[in-house]
């Protein structure tokens, strides 16, 4: 070994670098989180600082995008190409965007539903037309028409019908609910859950009867939903350096 070159490193010192245990540091490797270790004649692993910088990247793609989507993400970084590497972790970016985005639109639902702003065009900012069809909608929530019928069986987000085709039409109010509806789904909130907070925001315009408790708590959960998509987008700007380094070492 000449002076320029790394010391090999063991797994425990991969693991004190990257804030792993050894454990998960063999079992990362085994799922194809880092590149096959080098093996010594008696069987021993030799590591290197490109483990290192695997782990991290690992650590903060699992925070932001979840740990299957990073075991995926990683192992095809060192497969395919520059641009698909780039183009997957940009991916990421966009939908914590969209995220932030959804949730942020709920939240000015939820100012509509509460009458917190004034004048005949309050709340209206996000809501993209007063009338919409069902494709329309699934479109500016992000899922599928057949996710839109699914929470009018629940008795979410109900349309009016028109037309002797009994075409659905959703008009403000029920655009406005329908955003709520998407970021408490999003939030990973069952359907009796979201249920009760709806019911709870129908009751709003006739006052008292618990109508404010279910908009406060649904601003709760709104405000940790945008907490936890800071967090994660933190995470994966943290990972920045490590990821580019990965997908294109030759550029760093």
């Amino acid at each position: 070994m000449t002076p320029e070159e790394p010391r090999p490193l063991r797994t425990a010192d991969v693991a004190r670098e990257s804030g792993w245990s050894v454990q998960q540091v063999r079992d990362l490797e085994r799922l194809g989180v880092l590149p096959p270790a080098a093996r010594s004649a008696n069987g021993d692993r030799s590591y290197g600082p490109v483990h290192v910088r695997a782990l991290r990247a690992y650590r903060g793609l699992a925070s932001a995008a979840g740990p299957v989507v990073a075991r995926r993400l990683l192992a095809e970084a060192r497969t395919g190409t520059l641009a698909d590497a780039a183009a997957a972790i940009g991916a990421v970016h966009v939908r914590l965007a969209a995220d932030r985005d959804e949730a942020l639109r709920a939240q000015a639902a939820l100012a509509a539903l509460e009458g917190e702003e004034d004048g005949p065009d309050a709340g209206t900012a996000h809501v993209d037309a007063d009338v919409m069809t069902i494709t329309q909608l699934a479109a500016a929530l992000g899922v599928r028409t057949s996710t839109l019928r699914f929470w009018e069986q629940e008795g979410l987000a109900v349309p009016e019908r028109v037309t002797t085709l009994r075409a659905r039409q959703y008009g403000p109010a029920v655009i406005r609910e329908a955003r709520v509806v998407a970021a408490l789904r999003s939030s990973g909130y069952g359907i009796p859950a979201v249920r009760d907070v709806v019911v709870s925001l129908r009751r709003l315009p006739g006052a008292g009867d618990g109508g404010g408790e279910g908009t406060a708590e649904s601003r709760r959960i709104l405000d940790r939903r945008l907490d936890q998509i800071a967090t994660r987008t933190v995470a994966l700007l943290r990972a920045g350096a490590d990821l580019a380094e990965i997908i294109d070492p030759a550029q760093v």
